[in-house]
This record gives structure tokens, sequence and C-alpha cells, in this order.
């Protein structure tokens, strides 16, 4: 793998600056959840890094890492706007070195979520959603769980997702639905 710096320019050679924003925001956001709730921030940090790394290809691009890889076929049913994560999780693999399979899966679901997520996925997932420079209807009461309930926060986060989704007649990711059932079986069990 190469050090940090070269790849964190390699990752924002490769898309906009507004983007690298949102990226960074996720990267601090991820350490301060990492702290807060127990995971390695180190490993929260990378997969920060890389998570959006495959987000401004080109879709054929996408597509043909999924392929290659053959883990996700399932994602190319649905929207293109989910095939970054699972693109970018071989990237990281193919073109990094990331040899990781905690960093690789929180890489990979970091827009879907998917049931029985590690405290690495849910850490990353929930600081895509509630970086700072994120503004959407619900954000700030995601804000205000992530202070004391990773859990709760996520879930939430999920549910606008949905809520989204609905209001907009497209379809559902499977995987997102399963993992907001399965925060909510484990917030009540």
């Amino acid at each position: 793998m190469m050090d940090k710096q070269a790849l964190i320019e390699s990752v924002r050679s490769g898309m906009p600056e507004r983007r690298w924003l949102h990226v960074q925001g996720v990267i601090d956001t991820s350490i301060v959840l990492a702290e807060r709730f127990g995971a390695d921030s180190r490993k929260a940090e990378l997969a920060a890094i890389l998570h959006d790394l495959a987000k401004f290809w080109p879709v054929d691009r996408m597509e043909a890492y999924i392929r290659e890889e053959g883990v996700d076929l399932a994602v190319l049913d649905y929207d293109k706007e989910l095939w970054h994560a699972a693109a970018g999780a071989w990237s990281a693999v193919k073109d990094y070195g990331i040899d990781d399979p905690e960093i690789l899966a929180a890489v990979r679901y970091h827009t879907s979520g998917r049931e029985g997520m590690t405290l690495l996925d849910r850490v990353v997932c929930l600081a895509d959603y509630m970086e700072p420079s994120r503004d959407f209807p619900g954000v700030d009461r995601i804000r205000e769980l992530a202070l004391s309930d990773l859990d709760a926060a996520l879930a939430a986060g999920f549910d606008s997702t949905i809520r989204f989704l609905l209001e907009k007649g497209k379809r559902i990711y499977p995987l997102t639905v399963a993992a907001r059932n399965d925060l909510l079986r484990s917030n009540t069990a």
C-alpha cells in the first residue's frame, strides 16, 4: 500500500474539489465517531479516504470493476448512485493494495449498509450521512443522536434515505432495508 499522503493525493485527483471537501468531512467525522464509539480510528480514517474513490468514474468503468470482482453483481440492478461503493472497494484492492477486509467492507457498504454491519461499517456509513457539509431534512437529528447512540443515528440516516427514495418513486436496495431492520432489532434486543 502507498503511504497515506500519496493515497490522499491519488484519490483527491479523481474528484471535483467540492467532493473532496465532503471526503475531508467524512474523514474527520469518522475519526470522531471511531473514538467516541470504540472503533479503530486509523481504519476509519483509511476507509473514509477511500469511500468515494470511484464516485466520479464513468458508469461503464464502475460496472467493469463490479463485474470483474464478481461480489456485488446484484447492485447493478439498482440505482447507479450505489455502484461507486462496490467499484471503489475493488479499486482499493486492485489499484491501492488495500487488503484489510474491515476497511474494504466499510467502503463497500458505506452507501447501502448491510445486515450485521461491523462497528467500522457503521462509523463510516454514519460519518458519510452527517459530515458537516451535509444539509438535508433530518440531518441535525442524526447528528444529535450520534452524540450518544451510533445505531439510532444510523437507523435515522437509513430512514431518511428510504423516505427520500419513496418520495421519488425509486426502488429501495434490499441491503438498506436489511441494515435498517437489523439496527432496529439490535436496539430492541
